[in-house]
């Protein structure tokens, strides 16, 4: 048995006073937070902004070295960045025009980054907080809460993180208004092997992710591909409730949620 296991360190018992508790101060915590405001009229601004519009979400796998980001930048489609994706900038001149981090891991190995550039940021606010992320006009927070199964429409109250970033981009996106949005680099195979969620510290070079930097030597959660997979049917269902549509764009990849088209198509049709 490995003692390190989220799920065997988990509580034995389901209380709902306990989580509920810990829900609503944080809450309140929160609404008291000027920033919280701010936030909440940046995100008012950014819904149905793009009502009925394309978006390309960057999911950070390695297939995304074989996007063609030059087609990308020529059908000038909203593009969402996630986590890490400034480590492609320095052999790209592609930018998307706004990047998604919620993990906590991912925002302190990459702050630097985040408090120096001027690409709109949505990042989680607890975690921005502990690493005295300053309130740029570039910078809006997100608030996470909500139960397990839920799904924001509108993301100016809270966000729900799920399993991987890429959930918290397609709530955004739907946000947005984008009708149509595609994934690429969403791989959902990774190298790097063990219980889901585990924290662990990254090898020399990181085989999981499109660039080997992504987490060398530092800590990071292995990933929850079940849990991954509920989410995006989840938001699959939500897309086509309202009549919009999530394609896997990615080249490759284990991921057969959506339906698979190329970017090209993508792009170039519908």
């Amino acid at each position: 048995m490995d003692l390190e296991d989220p799920l065997v360190k988990r509580r034995e018992t389901l209380n709902p006073y306990l989580y509920n508790g810990h829900a609503i101060a944080k809450r309140l915590l929160w609404d008291f937070n000027p920033l919280s405001w701010m936030s909440r009229r940046t995100l008012g601004k950014w819904k149905n902004k793009y009502e009925g519009e394309k978006a390309v979400i960057l999911c950070n796998g390695p297939s995304l070295n074989k996007v063609d980001f030059n087609l990308v930048s020529e059908k000038d489609c909203f593009v969402f960045g996630l986590n890490k994706i400034n480590l492609l900038f320095d052999r790209s001149d592609f930018r998307p025009n706004c990047i998604v981090a919620v993990n906590p891991f991912v925002i302190e190995q990459n702050k630097e980054f985040y408090r120096q550039t001027e690409i709109q940021l949505f990042l989680d606010a607890f975690s921005a907080w502990k690493m005295w992320m300053p309130p740029h006009s570039n910078v809006c927070f997100l608030h996470s809460g909500g139960p397990s199964h839920g799904f924001a429409k509108d993301c100016s109250i809270s966000v729900n993180q799920g399993p991987t970033v890429t959930y918290v981009a397609l709530q955004l996106a739907f946000h947005m208004g984008f009708k149509y949005v595609a994934l690429v680099g969403a791989d959902h195979d990774f190298a790097a092997k063990g219980a889901a969620n585990k924290t662990v510290k990254g090898k020399n070079r990181d085989e999981s992710h499109f660039d080997p930097r992504y987490f060398a030597n530092v800590k990071w959660q292995l990933p929850d591909l079940f849990e991954s997979e509920v989410a995006y049917t989840r938001a699959n269902i939500v897309y086509n409730a309202h009549d919009r549509e999530i394609f896997n764009c990615t080249v490759g990849g284990e991921l057969d949620v959506f339906n698979r088209i190329s970017l090209d198509e993508f792009l170039c049709g519908k």
